[in-house]
Formats: C-alpha cells, structure tokens, sequence
C-alpha cells in the first residue's frame, strides 16, 4: 500500500511540475538547436515529448487530480515532433529521426513543416528502405511547388535508393568487418593509418578524467598487444577542448601532419598543422602557411603521398566548387606547402568532398563524397589520373560503401588484399573503423575448336556487365586458347567469343566451379565452324511417322540453333529437310517442306524474326547416302542419313 502512496504522490508532482519545466526544457533545446549542439538539442526536445506523452507506447502517468492537466496545443505537439526529428538527423541518428518525421508528416498540421516529408524520404532511405523512400521522396516532389536545392535534394536522394537497391542485390566481392577488440570505443574511432605493425588513428573515446568525448591521435603496436595508447600533443597555443585528428606521416615517419580543432562560441575552427619527431616524443606544433590555412576557412584532413613531395588535404576555402572540396599541395624541404591547387570539378562538386588517399604508382585517388549519386550520405569513389587530368569518379559500391558515411580508406600494408575503412553504418552517433577483405577471383579457362578439340588461338573475348550491356575489358587469345578476367561483385556476367569463320558465343560466367587459390577454373569452351552455303546436319531432329509433327525432344535440340541465332544476329538461314527415297517425288516434297516450316515455326516463337529464317524442302533429291544396297535390298542405315534437317548459313551482313 505505502508503494501505491508513493506512486500517486510522484505521479501528481509529475504532472503538476511538468508544466512549469517543460517550456524551460523547450528553451533549452532551442537554444541548443541554435547553437548546433543537436545532441543536447534532442535530450531537451525529447523531454518535452515524454512530458507531452508522444512517445509511442508510453504509459500516461496515473491522474489522481479531479482537474484534468492541460493539453497541449497540437501545433506544440507538431513542432516538438519535427524538432526532435531535425535534432536527430543533424547528429546521424536517423533510426530515431524517422519516427518523429513520420509522426509530423502525419500531423493535421504538417503544411506548416513542408520539407518534413523530404527529410523523412532521407532518414528512410538511410535505414535501407528504399522503397518506402522512393514513395515519400516522390510524393514531397509532386507537393513542392518550388525548384530551388531542396527539389534537387529529392531528386538525388531517389536516384540514390534506385542506385543502392541495385547494390545491395549485387553486391561486391568484399566482406566488411568491424574491427575488434579496442579499437572501437563508446566514442568515434577513425582515419586509421598502418606503417608496418604500428598504427595511429584518432578516436574520441573517454580518457582519465574526461567528461566530454574529446577526439585525440593515439597509436597501437604489436609490442603493446595493440592497445591504443593517446599520442601526446605539444600545443603551445591550446584553447580549452582543442581536439587533434587524422594523421598523416612522411614516409621516414620523422613528421605528423594532423588537423587541430577547437570551439569558440558556435563557430568551430579547424587547420593543418605539422610536428616533428624527437627521440621518442613529437615537437610542438607548427601551423602550415596560408596555402592551406586560408583566414576564416578550415583545412582538414591531411594526406601525406608515399614519396613525402605532395599533400592532398580538404578545404572550404575560395577557389573550389562549394563545401569542402580536395585540394594538393606541394611541399618543400621545411614541411611547409609551396602551394595549393584545386583537383578540379571532375574530383569536386557543389557538396562535401573529404578524406582523399592517393597512390602515386597506380594513380589511384579514393576519397569520400556527399556530391555523386551514391548509396547516402559519404561514399568511396575512386578516379584514375593526376595534375589536372582525372578519369569520371566511379562509386566502389556495396558492402565498400553503406547508407551513411564511409570515409578515410587505407590499405594494408603487408596484405594486397585487406585495407581498412571508418564508417558509422553499424552506430547511431559514431564512426567505427573495419577492415574490408578483398574476396574477388579470377575467372579462367580455354577455348577449343568444337569438332578438332584443339586450342583456338585468335579468339576476340569480351567480358560483359549483362545488366549494363558494358564490355569491362576484351582480349585475343593466344596460342595457349586461354583467357582470364577479374570478377570484383556478383553481378551477372557474360562472356562473349568472336573468331572469323566460327559462330559467336555468349554464354554467363558460372556462379560455382573448380576454385583454386582465387581462380575459378571455367569449363572448356568450344566454338563451331562455319563456312556459307555449306550445310550442318541438325542430329536428332524427330517426328511421327508421315508427320511434321516436332516431337519435345526435337525442340530441346533446335534451342541450340536459336541460341545460335540469336548470339549471331546478322545472320540469315535457311533450314532444309530431306527424306528417304520411300514414296513419290510429290509426297516427299510435301512432307519435307512442311517438316522444316515446322522447325522454323519453332525457331521464331523463341524470339528469332521470321525475316531471318526460312524453309526449304527438298524431298528425296538430295541423298547423302544410298538408300538400297548394291544387291538391291533396302539400305536402313541409308535412308536414316538421309532423313535429316540442316541449316545454312546464307547470309552473314
């Protein structure tokens, strides 16, 4: 009894305090709204919501008062709801923010929030329900009346979902995985950076004496059993909660280069700066020139090319294409950068460019963007060139890339095969680092003459993209007959074989075969001779005695002739059939003509035009074999060759 006293008493104050703190707890969380502080924002809004009971499934306190509490106006409710929904999404969480979206699109008095449905279209399509955000994205479009960057927003975001659906059904050859042990933390832990066992990355995790999630340089080594241990920084201009991140190291490892950042007010300053390796310590930092520290800009990011002569870095500053775009510098004997040019509008776009890798041998840029049609928010693309001159960006695709932010690729350095990533696609608020495992093969095998056997030198190969109808790369084979491509998702693919004189054959690559190492080994392949106007005996085509009948079995074999047919579509043939000398001239005519006009209707139900085959009969006019025995008696095995079908080819432009 004294704990069902206790209860009512707490749930009247409840109910009598609320009203007094929930406008403070909505000031609170506009204030902090305003201040860009969204995770404090969605802890005060989200107050506001239980004491407004929105929350879905939330008991309602038990009333013991005779006067009901009062209701809160439903345009309170609706504003809490987008609000919360706005503070969510701004910090990633958008598992939480689409709920509160839906509950404002819902709302009688949505109109009031017109871009709600545009948000809620994004947060479904960061939980992977393409879909439903497809359906949303589109209905916000038909009710916005305005052409302006949130239309364009829209239209990118349902290209995304049509692009991402297409990813996570065929998927790359690679395999993700979240890093284990302590590497990972309650905080972020990303930009991660291998120089043989040792490895630096930057994490936020709570060190001594923390009371915010600061982010800091810390390292791991296999001395240490890979324990991060923090990297301490020698700032002699320190403000207060000055945090350092994404590390870089010239290729002696005598320097750093890091970004520094700090807060003043609302606004957050970041910068490039460098130090120097001393004995077992690092010298005090020194910040880079105006090249790179443009005044009232950041520069972040830094990335160090293994020769130690460039820096590819990210800034905001005048002279790119809008948000952070890549820039390089080149860097003299002190460190400092020289310069500090723009990778062009091929590289950036009008959105967020971040986090560059450049590998010099295979000029070779990955690096992360919000710009290009992608699965959301950042994505991997990588771009072939230098100094100017950069191939289109190509998105890596699924698992490389998720629904939300995928940035700061670094290889292995011992394994060809492992590099390592950050991204917060298995996190509400944080990125994580992984290692992703390279599980492409190699397809092989050998083409062969079909009636020799022997290796075909001379063959044109072409590996094929069936969905995209792109030829990925060709080759000719050699006296060896043998080929080999790189299969990298599970797309499916073709394989196309041309040679003068022989039948072109498409055939898909096998899902499964002879695996060895990272080979699948391929059946032998073998192509068909052909020469114009010389015939080829179709074997076991049959009918019923005096008909023209196909038998099932007879059109299981002409599948190979309209397979024919269609891998070769320039060509024009006539199929002709011949019958024994048993019967007259007329009836033989008859029956052979009608027996052939069978196989073709056949052959053009399977998708063959009738302007590319046609029948002939010929009757008993043509023997390939004689039908009687010299003494006179009947000749079967004769007049069995001699019932036959063939096609030729007639014409082949």
């Amino acid at each position: 009894m004294r704990a069902i006293i206790i209860t009512i008493f707490l749930s009247a104050i409840t109910l009598t305090c609320f009203g007094q703190y929930g406008k403070d707890f909505r000031n609170l969380g506009d204030r902090a709204f305003a201040d860009k502080d969204y995770y404090e924002a969605a802890f005060y809004y989200r107050k506001v919501a239980e004491g407004m009971h929105l929350l879905q499934n939330k008991e309602v306190p038990f009333q013991t008062m005779n006067k009901a509490p009062k209701k809160d106006k439903p345009s309170d409710a609706t504003y809490v709801s987008y609000r919360l929904a706005e503070s969510y999404r701004l910090y990633e969480n958008y598992i939480e923010a689409e709920g509160w979206y839906k509950k404002t699109v819902d709302a009688p008095d949505a109109a009031t929030y017109p871009l709600a449905r545009l948000w809620h279209g994004v947060c479904l399509r960061a939980i992977q329900r393409f879909d439903d955000a497809i359906t949303e994205l589109q209905q916000f479009n038909a009710g916005y009346d305005k052409t302006d960057e949130y239309k364009a927003i829209a239209n990118k975001e349902i290209a995304n979902c049509t692009f991402a659906k297409e990813q996570y059904k065929y998927p790359q050859l690679l395999e993700a995985i979240k890093l284990k042990g302590d590497w990972n933390s309650d905080g972020s832990d990303y930009a991660l950076l291998q120089t043989g066992d040792n490895f630096m990355f930057t994490s936020s995790r709570f060190a001594k004496d923390d009371k915010k999630h600061i982010n800091r340089i810390y390292t791991a080594n296999a001395a240490s059993q890979f324990k991060p241990q923090v990297i301490t920084i020698k700032d002699n201009d320190a403000k207060k909660e000055t945090e350092y991140g994404t590390p870089s190291l010239t290729p002696d490892g005598k320097r750093m280069y890091l970004t520094r950042w700090y807060k003043e007010g609302t606004k957050v300053y970041h910068s490039i700066y460098f130090t120097q390796k001393q004995d077992s310590s690092w010298s005090p930092l020194h910040k880079l020139g105006s090249n790179v520290n443009a005044d009232g800009y950041n520069a972040i990011q830094p990335f160090i090319t293994a020769d130690g002569k460039r820096m590819f870095f990210v800034s905001n500053k005048p002279g790119g294409f809008g948000g952070d775009d890549i820039w390089v510098s080149d860097l003299g004997d002190d460190g400092e950068a020289t310069n500090a040019v723009n990778l062009g509008s091929t590289i950036n776009t009008d959105r967020d460019e971040q986090a560059p890798y450049y590998n010099a041998d295979e000029k070779r840029l990955i690096y992360s963007s919000k710009g290009f049609t992608g699965l959301g928010g950042f994505d991997f693309f990588e771009s072939k060139g230098d100094a100017g001159s950069w191939s289109t960006p190509v998105n890596m695709g699924y698992p490389m890339n998720s629904a939300k932010d995928d940035l700061y690729f670094m290889p292995d350095s011992k394994d060809a095969n492992k590099w390592y990533i950050s991204s917060d696609r298995e996190s509400d608020c944080c990125l994580n680092l992984f290692e992703v495992h390279n599980k492409s093969f190699i397809l092989a095998g050998i083409i062969t003459d079909c009636e020799t056997r022997k290796p075909l030198a001379g063959v044109k190969v072409s590996f094929i993209d069936s969905l995209a109808k792109q030829t990925l790369k060709e080759l000719t084979t050699g006296t060896d007959a043998k080929y080999a491509f790189k299969v990298t998702s599970k797309r499916p693919y073709n394989l196309k074989l041309e040679k003068t004189g022989y039948f072109t054959k498409i055939l898909p690559i096998p899902a499964s075969g002879q695996m060895s190492n990272d080979t699948l080994y391929n059946a032998e392949i073998c192509l068909q001779a052909f020469e114009k106007d010389k015939p080829i005996v179709i074997n076991n085509i049959l009918y019923d005695f005096n008909k023209a009948t196909l038998r099932p079995e007879s059109k299981t074999v002409l599948n190979s002739l309209v397979t024919i047919m269609k891998d070769n579509p320039k060509i024009i043939v006539r199929l002709g059939a011949h019958t024994d000398s048993i019967g007259s001239v007329k009836y033989n005519l008859k029956l052979s003509q009608a027996r052939a006009q069978s196989c073709v209707d056949y052959i053009i139900s399977q998708g063959i035009t009738s302007e590319r085959i046609y029948a002939k009969g010929y009757g008993k006019s043509m023997p390939v074999a004689p039908n009687s025995l010299p003494n006179g008696k009947d000749n079967p095995a004769g007049r069995q060759l001699n019932r036959r079908t063939e096609f030729t080819v007639v014409k082949t432009e």
